[in-house]
């Protein structure tokens, strides 16, 4: 048996069913088994694992899912919608013209899985980690607002409630089911024959064809699995009604698959993830010299867009405000980030040590663009979990030796015996970190190739109460730590927002 559960952590799943206008505000429930196999395709290309994995591995595993239809365990569903007026110009009166524009989803808890399952499928090793790799890299299913977690089951001894079946009545209930058309692969044996004649029915085989039967033969692959590769657009303008290698299939359903029901709300838990990340677009991207703006900005969006989610209370995981009295730095850190190492802000890691719970991760992804007087810049969230699924971004690194990114400014007022060191060492055991048992000055940085000193970098919050700062200049330094430590290693002064950011030195024992 093969099962892979489904989970949509923004408690919304996006998905427009074949043929059916987006206007229609009708939901795709079940996800269709050519849309799940169609992600996996494009999970495999975009996230590279061909290096890895060849791709004979992924065309056998295609076969194999395509061979019998899945049953499916749906969770309770809602049905929803939002209205969206869209600006079309302005007529000659002068007034807007707009567009109403309906976006339908499936509203489902959280915490629900939604489970697929081929009851006689086994898969051999290979294919098996192949599977493993891309469900634990695909980021939605649907789509790009769809977010979902997926992983197989070892072991699934729950009952499907939806199944592909002309028999529109539970023959155990006697109750009436909710027939729905979903769109699937045909199995890899039809595929050949169905092509040839095709071909010869509508006289694609002629030996000069003209374009448009180009376009056609042009979206009719020899093989069945690359029938799974071939563009939406292309179909479209090859006018397909349905993508070759593809039948609808009738599925039956609970007739209540979208009534609201009144169900018992599964135990809290922790949210998994600590970090997600945004991609920062637009030209120019900000300076890296304005990192602590940058943060403030993205935390007031964030904290903006959190009250209009769940009850509209603010999590202080996100504020950092009414935690308990022994909390210390577990909430959100707003770190930019230099990626490319060009001297701008092209990502900001949002980082809480305690963890994130769903309200903030749906008030992230809500964050359509950041601005202020001086710029613009859409946003677009890249993806959420722990430190260890951003194994890229330059605060995440490992190491014993690490230098600053941003100004070290010491958070409390210099005393004898309690300077720049002493007030490090009490830090960092405050965060659980070894005490640094090297600290040593760095008189200048490189942005994007260019040297700079701390004055060159925006060093003040911008509160409207000023805040009391115990050091307005700021200091780069370089820590040895006793042994290697991982990151996001931010320390000082308005750490949370950027100031005090270190990156490991790489080429350093101990580096990772």
């Amino acid at each position: 048996m093969l099962a892979i559960a489904f989970r949509f952590p923004a408690g919304r799943y996006h998905a427009t069913p074949w043929g059916r206008h987006v206007n229609e505000a009708e939901v795709e429930w079940p996800p269709s088994p050519w849309r799940i196999l169609r992600a996996l395709v494009a999970t495999y290309h975009r996230k590279g694992w061909a290096d890895r994995h060849p791709e004979p591995v992924l065309d056998g595993l295609l076969e194999a899912l395509s061979e019998t239809l899945p049953s499916y365990a749906l969770p309770p569903a809602i049905q929803a919608h939002s209205r969206h007026y869209m600006p079309q110009g302005r007529l000659s009166g002068g007034r807007e013209a707009t567009s109403l524009v309906f976006d339908a989803f499936a509203r489902i808890h959280p915490e629900h899985e939604l489970v697929a399952c081929w009851p006689a499928l086994t898969l051999p090793a290979e294919q098996r980690e192949l599977l493993d790799d891309l469900l634990r890299d695909l980021g939605f299913l649907g789509r790009a607002e769809s977010w979902v977690e997926a992983r197989r089951l070892e072991e699934w001894t729950g009952e499907p409630n939806c199944q592909a079946s002309e028999l529109g009545v539970d023959p155990d209930t006697g109750l009436a089911l909710d027939p729905v058309r979903v769109i699937a692969p045909v199995p890899p044996g039809e595929y050949p024959p169905w092509r040839e004649h095709t071909i010869s029915a509508h006289g694609l085989d002629g030996k000069k064809p003209r374009k448009r039967e180009r376009a056609i033969l042009a979206t009719l692959p020899e093989r069945f699995v690359d029938t799974l590769r071939v563009e939406t657009a292309d179909l479209q303008a090859a006018g397909w009604s349905s993508p070759p290698g593809a039948r609808f299939v009738t599925y039956q359903r609970p007739s209540d698959a979208f009534t609201p029901t009144a169900t018992t709300r599964p135990p809290s838990r922790p949210h998994p993830a600590t970090t997600v990340r945004l991609a920062l677009s637009g030209r120019p991207l900000p300076r890296l010299e304005d990192a602590v703006r940058i943060a403030e900005i993205a935390r007031m969006a964030t904290i903006k867009k959190a009250e209009h989610v769940g009850d509209g209370t603010i999590p202080p995981a996100l504020s950092g405000h009414n935690l308990p009295g022994d909390a210390n730095h577990g909430h959100a850190f707003y770190l930019p980030e230099d990626a490319d190492d060009d001297g701008h802000i092209d990502h900001i890691l949002v980082h809480a040590p305690d963890g994130l719970p769903a309200q903030a991760i749906q008030a992230l992804d809500r964050i359509r663009r950041l601005w202020d007087r001086d710029g613009r810049w859409p946003v677009l969230v890249e993806g959420y979990g722990d430190r260890e699924a951003f194994p890229d971004a330059v605060p995440f690194g490992h190491g014993r030796v690490w230098t600053s990114v941003t100004p070290y400014l010491h958070p409390w007022f210099a005393k004898k015996r309690f300077g720049v060191a002493e007030q490090i060492a009490r830090e960092c055991r405050q965060r659980g970190l070894p005490e640094p048992e090297r600290i040593e000055p760095v008189e200048r940085v490189k942005v994007g190739g260019t040297p700079r000193r701390p004055v060159h970098f925006r060093r003040f919050r911008s509160t409207p109460k000023r805040l009391r700062q115990p050091d307005t200049r700021g200091q780069f330094l370089t820590l040895t730590f006793p042994e290697p430590v991982a990151g996001p290693i931010a320390l000082g002064f308005a750490c949370h927002f950027g100031l005090g950011l270190f990156r490991p030195v790489s080429g350093e024992p101990g580096d990772e």
